[in-house]
């Protein structure tokens, strides 16, 4: 039926509607100037998590005393929700390894992770932690304890200061609230097809068995140029 056959009265369809366009990250901080807060159930629930991660009262060697005073009144690691050291791995989130991890001690660092409850974190604090440090010549000293555990964040440094601790801390909250909770980039523990715990190493003749965790880390490959080949 043409235009013309339509009865007098009659009003026309109304025009689609062009989908709203999301809204910026400025749009959503003028809102918030103005008393409105956009957010939804994914960025609450990761804003609560990256603002309560209580960290394992553990340390290794000197690294350790730096943690210690990221804790101290001066630095006030309270800022940031992780003033809680807790003396037991079932009531903490983050694992920070601060020192030299030796051979002797690596299967119960592992252990105490195992035993810390998902969600949970892994901060690598100084060189010693990262690499072996000034010892990873030595027979006795792992070379990075992301050998074995998933590490989430490293902070470089012999020692590093508390200042970086806090800057590793930030970027480990940035982390967090950037996880979704479906998909492949999921959290370990939302997931049913990763395996949580890590296998805890033994001493063998001469060194641990088994020497690395092949799901977390991998040797790098040597890089053959085309005319040496």
């Amino acid at each position: 039926m043409s235009d013309a056959a339509l009865p007098p009265d009659s009003a026309a369809a109304p025009a689609a509607t062009p989908a709203s366009e999301p809204i910026t990250p400025a749009q959503r901080d003028d809102l918030r100037r103005q008393g409105i807060l956009l957010t939804s159930i994914e960025e609450l629930y990761n804003w609560g998590r990256s603002h309560s991660v209580w960290p394992l009262n553990f340390g290794l060697a000197c690294c350790a005393i730096e943690m210690i005073a990221a804790s101290m009144a001066r630095f006030d690691i309270a800022r940031f929700g992780s003033e809680v050291f807790r003396p037991s791995p079932r009531q903490a989130d983050l694992l920070i390894v601060s020192g030299t991890v030796t051979k002797k001690m690596a299967p119960q660092v592992i252990r105490l992770w195992n035993q810390m409850p998902e969600p949970k974190y892994c901060i690598a604090m100084g060189a010693c932690a990262i690499s072996g440090g000034p010892f990873k010549q030595g027979y006795n000293v792992l070379k990075g304890i992301d050998r074995f555990i998933p590490v989430d964040i490293f902070i470089p440094g012999c020692p590093p200061r508390p200042e970086a601790l806090l800057h590793g801390l930030v970027q480990l909250q940035a982390k967090i609230r950037g996880q979704p909770l479906t998909g492949p980039d999921a959290p370990r523990h939302l997931r049913s097809d990763v395996e949580c715990n890590c296998p805890i190493p033994e001493f063998g003749a001469h060194d641990l068995v088994p020497t690395q965790n092949p799901t977390v880390w991998q040797p790098p490959q040597p890089i053959v140029r085309p005319d040496k080949a």
